[in-house]
């Protein structure tokens, strides 16, 4: 019974923080309309990951409790890639992206083999991403634009995850998938925060 608690607290307090997760970091790129520091390759890797994991989970029948937040956070990243890509300039890409990602996910239920083809490359494509965050704040040694609160709740939402996968499906490949981005998510937010932490030590010594 109080397994059940715990196991019901986890995954809507993951909900919870998915619903509002991207949030801060659309409103900080709204706010100073640069992309410094976001690196959009890493957040069409993220994309295409959380197409592949959602898909994956819908086609098993996994207990939609494990899963509901993701068609949340593609909606989130859906809505930040616009913003970067009409920041950046190149707003009309956004039609060639949304016909690659459509005929990819209509083309992941097509037959069983290229649904689990696709999931055990995700813990791959989802670790990339997070790879090309980190190789954009080493390059610009400017944690810019990038949001530590969003990198936060990501990397509880991972941990979260990891109890609640291995409490009902125990799913390995699920389960290596989230351990491997929780450490990763935060490496992403010890580096951002170190990167801020600099820059306001320069900050202090310029004033």
């Amino acid at each position: 019974m109080e397994s059940d608690k715990v196991l019901h607290v986890a995954n809507f307090s993951t909900l919870f923080v998915c619903m509002v997760l991207k949030f801060p970091q659309i409103f900080v790129l709204i706010n100073a309309k640069s992309t410094t520091g976001i690196s959009l390759n890493s957040l069409l890797l993220e994309l295409t990951g959380f197409i592949v994991f959602v898909t994956y989970q819908m086609y098993y029948d996994y207990p939609p409790p494990t899963y509901l937040e993701y068609p949340i956070l593609i909606a989130q990243d859906v809505i930040l890639m616009l913003l970067i890509l009409h920041y950046n300039g190149s707003l009309k890409q956004s039609l060639i992206y949304a016909v690659v990602f459509v005929g990819g996910w209509q083309l992941l239920t097509v037959q069983k083999w290229i649904i689990d083809l696709a999931m055990s490359l995700c813990t791959f494509i989802s670790a990339g991403s997070k790879f090309a965050q980190l190789q954009c704040l080493w390059q610009s040694k400017d944690s810019g634009q990038v949001s530590a609160l969003s990198w936060g709740m990501a990397t509880y939402t991972c941990f979260a995850r990891i109890y609640t996968t291995s409490v009902t499906t125990g799913d390995m490949q699920v389960l290596v998938r989230f351990i491997v981005m929780a450490l990763l998510n935060s490496w992403v937010l010890a580096t951002v925060m170190y990167y801020r932490k600099r820059a306001g030590e320069v900050q202090k010594k310029q004033d």
